[in-house]
């Protein structure tokens, strides 16, 4: 347990954080890939390169101080962290080397602002905070062994590939050892543990999109370019894109996430499912969950936007479901569509989502929202349902990548 006095220097250090915590957190991960080498497999090389990561963290040490003396606060984020802490197989051993070099880039960045006192104090406040991963993440493990029958890694088969759109594909995998797969949650990402043929080992989170209880998983993976000649291109994606074949073995972690389908109670409570772009997985699973639970007596909506045609991924998939279920009632919406979108007509209107679109499909009805995209579209549709005085607590979202802001 902390001191007063270690918990009143924590807060004293917010400020200084929060000017200075992206220089600080950035300082720490280059330090520790030269002291620790072996654990640079757990990071994404394009995160450190566009500097999500060293934002991630800054935010979460800035929150932690804030709330040093009321942890109760952190539960949300403690949970989304500690999910992909054990997908990606995190272990007790590896919190005090992450520990060992926040401490000293503190002292290093900080210079004579670090005292003793206080690195002291913020040693206490690491452990505290490593004992509470530790312990939820060792939950989690023993939960996977109950629920899925296997806790680390398992190797799967690719048993079909499929193109989803000009840009993404699908791969459907299945269980090496034959055994049944029990349902995932709708909405939940699996980590794929690969090496690839240069050596390289990648471990990287990808939601599943396939419905609940099929005999398979299914993940649908976008072709990461580089953006610019400084970043680099997606090494998992573009591997999975030109050379996974049929056949080919790679390893899975159970599936993670707290970014679940929880039906509203209300029987007749619509549920609005937003989709942008490779966001449309999550939701996509979350929509076979909804029709597999919820009566004909609920509305679902399904909102998916997409820049044209070549990038609109599941178009038959989703039309399929949408004449299979009356309940279910289907908008696409392309921002940018081409000449052959408008001579084909699959998408049903141009533009962004605005408040329009979402007064057109839902109207005033109260309704809980679940949307995932990329994060100017999350915070462009956040704020069109906060406009519309939707609850947070109807208002569902996930980041893909670290965990960000919708304010930035």
């Amino acid at each position: 347990m902390l001191s007063d006095r270690q918990k009143a220097l924590i807060k004293e250090t917010v400020p200084v954080l929060q000017e200075h915590g992206e220089t600080l957190t950035r300082h720490m991960y280059e330090r520790m890939f030269k002291h620790n080498p072996e654990v640079r497999d757990y990071f994404n090389p394009a995160h450190q390169v566009e500097g999500s990561q060293q934002r991630a963290l800054a935010g979460a040490i800035v929150a932690y101080a804030q709330h040093i003396d009321q942890l109760e606060a952190l539960g949300d984020a403690v949970e989304l962290i500690a999910q992909k802490h054990v997908s990606l197989t995190i272990r007790p051993e590896h919190y005090p080397i992450v520990g060992e070099n926040l401490l000293a880039s503190i002292r290093e960045v900080l210079g004579e602002a670090a005292t003793d006192e206080i690195l002291d104090a913020w040693g206490a406040a690491y452990g505290q905070l490593a004992e509470i991963f530790i312990d939820r993440e060792q939950q989690i493990y023993d939960q996977h062994e109950r629920d899925y029958g296997w806790r680390d890694v398992k190797d799967f088969v690719v048993a079909r590939r499929e193109q989803a759109s000009d840009n993404i594909v699908s791969l459907y995998l299945e269980p090496a050892d034959g055994q049944p797969l029990a349902a995932h949650q709708p909405g939940q990402y699996i980590a794929v543990h690969v090496t690839l043929p240069d050596g390289r080992r990648l471990k990287r989170n990808y939601s599943l999109s396939n419905a609940p209880g099929t005999p398979y998983y299914r993940i649908s993976v976008k072709r990461e370019t580089a953006p610019d000649a400084d970043a680099p291109e997606g090494m998992f994606s573009n591997y999975l894109h030109d050379q996974l074949k049929v056949g080919d073995r790679i390893a899975l972690t159970p599936p993670c996430g707290e970014f679940t389908l929880d039906l509203p109670v209300e029987e007749r409570k619509p549920l609005v499912f937003i989709a942008g772009g490779i966001g449309v997985t999550p939701v996509l699973s979350m929509l076979y969950g909804a029709l597999q639970q919820s009566s004909a007596m609920r509305p679902i909506i399904f909102i998916q936007g997409a820049l044209n045609g070549a990038v609109h991924a599941f178009a038959d998939e989703l039309r399929e479901l949408s004449a299979r279920y009356h309940n279910l009632h289907l908008h696409v919406r392309y921002s940018e569509p081409r000449a052959e979108d408008r001579e084909i007509g699959r998408y049903d209107s141009e533009g962004f989502i605005d408040q329009s679109l979402l007064e057109t499909m839902v109207g005033d009805a109260a309704a809980t929202y679940y949307f995932c995209g990329p994060t100017p579209m999350l915070s462009h549709v956040d704020r069109l349902l906060e406009a519309r005085g939707v609850p947070a607590s109807d208002r569902q979202y996930e980041f893909f990548g670290p965990a960000g802001s919708l304010e930035a």
